[in-house]
């Protein structure tokens, strides 16, 4: 790893009332210890550096939240850079309160969001290493009120978001054709009457069902649990079709199997796995200036 940003991607910034919040968990009511020390207006200095190889992630947030507190900031590393073990990541100034109050949250702020990222570069790596046009995409099942946090973890690691919420995307379940009669004819019809600038995505589970909703012309197929066989089987059987949609294979994919996925023909890969990734290691040295 270097420490050259992985993604070109600008990040937006996360809200101050999310900044607010992560802080407010853990130290909405003061230091304890700290106070009753004594020692909460010594001037102080802290450091941020990345314990294992990692692509760094939630940085800047860790940056705004100290800032919140009081804390110059010195140096903090773009998010999506690479960051070998010993990097430096983020430095800070405050008084020794001030810094005691935040520097847990933003140590584990930058931990989790480097997991998320550092797992989505793994996959995507495996991925391109196959098929230079693959796509990662995660899921919208991050852990409940982190998806901002998430999404820019996810693009920090070269990922993409298969949907970030409900308002963005088309995308059929047969939950959805539960209320039309399971015709599947009529439902894309009507989404390509009522929103023609989206893709149509459609969620099938067997093979003959593939089939069948290809004949309809949606943009992609989303594979539930195909396995990658299936997958190729299916690959094959499109190639007689005036439309071949993208294949999207979801369900179960991981760095281990992904390969597998992408040699059986997956152009997108819809994961949930990044985010139950293993948190980075952040070591902290909060110190007397």
């Amino acid at each position: 790893m270097s420490s050259q940003p992985f993604s070109a991607l600008p990040f937006l910034p996360i809200s101050t009332g999310l900044i607010e919040n992560l802080w407010m968990e853990d130290a909405g009511y003061g230091d304890l210890t700290t106070r009753s020390l004594g020692i909460q207006d010594h001037p102080a200095h802290i450091t941020f550096t990345a314990r294992d190889d990692q692509i760094a992630s939630g940085v800047e947030e860790a940056a705004a939240l100290l800032k919140q507190l009081g804390a110059s900031i010195d140096y903090a590393i773009p998010s999506g850079s690479r960051a070998l073990s010993g990097t430096l990541l983020l430095e800070a100034k405050a008084s020794a309160g001030q810094l005691h109050l935040g520097w847990k949250s933003a140590q584990s702020l930058m931990e989790w969001s480097a997991g998320i990222a550092t797992m989505t570069h793994k996959m995507v790596t495996l991925a391109k290493k196959i098929s230079p046009m693959a796509v990662v995409g995660c899921t919208r099942k991050a852990p409940p009120l982190t998806r901002p946090l998430a999404v820019k973890a996810v693009l920090a690691g070269g990922g993409v978001m298969h949907r970030i919420n409900l308002s963005e995307t088309l995308l059929v379940f047969a939950e959805h054709l539960t209320f039309m009669n399971f015709d599947i004819g009529k439902a894309i019809g009507r989404l390509k009457q009522i929103a023609p600038e989206r893709k149509i995505t459609v969620e099938v589970e067997t093979i003959e069902q593939a089939l069948t909703v290809a004949q309809f012309s949606p943009d992609i197929l989303q594979l539930e649990k195909f396995t990658p066989q299936q997958l190729h089987h299916l690959r094959e059987r499109l190639k007689f079709f005036d439309h071949i949609p993208s294949l999207a294979a979801a369900g179960g994919i991981n760095p281990e199997n992904i390969a597998d996925y992408i040699e059986a023909g997956a152009d997108i890969i819809v994961t949930s796995a990044p985010y139950y990734a293993k948190p980075c290691d952040v070591q902290v040295k909060l110190e007397a200036a």
